[in-house]
């Protein structure tokens, strides 16, 4: 079964996830900001005897990037992402400058994740699920055997993702919200980009913005 360790890291309160099985890991997101934080995950992953087979993003929102260069090179891997983060990964300095912060530049992508694709690694394989609506290429990871989702900033607990900040579109993250993760069993286990993990079950029926 695979499991998850979750990091919550820079002045953004940001989270990112080691999922590990058998032996095998996946890095979601990359918002450790320094040389402490990328240590933490670094340490983590070899305290386990885990080898890194693949490094996603749920999206390219600066507090979700600001380790990608440290972890492309650490590992000498490239990261993943849908087609449409590549523009954001490209001014990833620009964007940082907007929020007041820096950045290194992430490597540029090689690899694109879309609706359909799997991801595997262990004896796990993910789904991925296109969700747009918060940001341009944002996407999900669904572990159908474990029963959980990495959704980055889509759906929070009592919360949804913003939707005013470039390329964020409330209609459209609410249809990725009600044909895409609202049709995962209720069990299903929600971990975000912020905040602590849920449930779909009980977002479909405590989140005041789902609540119809």
């Amino acid at each position: 079964m695979t499991r998850v360790q979750t990091f919550t890291f820079s002045p953004y309160q940001t989270n990112s996830y080691v999922c590990y099985n058998a032996g095998e890991a996946v890095l979601i997101d990359a918002s450790a900001s320094n040389a402490a934080e990328q240590s933490t995950v670094v340490r983590f992953i070899q305290s386990q005897g885990l080898v890194l087979r693949h490094l996603l993003l749920t999206h390219a929102h600066i507090d979700h990037i600001l380790g990608c260069a440290f972890f492309a090179r650490h590992y000498c891997l490239s990261w993943q992402a849908h087609r449409d983060c590549k523009t954001q990964l490209r001014f990833a300095k620009a964007q940082a400058a907007m929020f007041g912060t820096t950045v290194k530049q992430p490597p540029p992508l090689n690899a694109y994740l879309q609706e359909g694709d799997r991801v595997s690694f262990g004896n796990a394989t993910w789904e991925v699920l296109d969700t747009p609506g918060h940001a341009p290429g944002s996407i999900s990871f669904y572990d159908r055997d474990a029963g959980f989702v990495m959704v980055g900033d889509v759906l929070f607990h009592d919360s949804i993702g913003r939707y005013d900040l470039p390329g964020g579109r409330l209609p459209i993250l609410m249809r990725s919200i009600f044909e895409k993760l609202l049709t995962l069993p209720d069990s299903t286990t929600v971990y975000a980009g912020h905040g602590q993990a849920t449930t779909i079950g009980r977002e479909r029926s405590c989140n005041p913005f789902l609540i119809q």
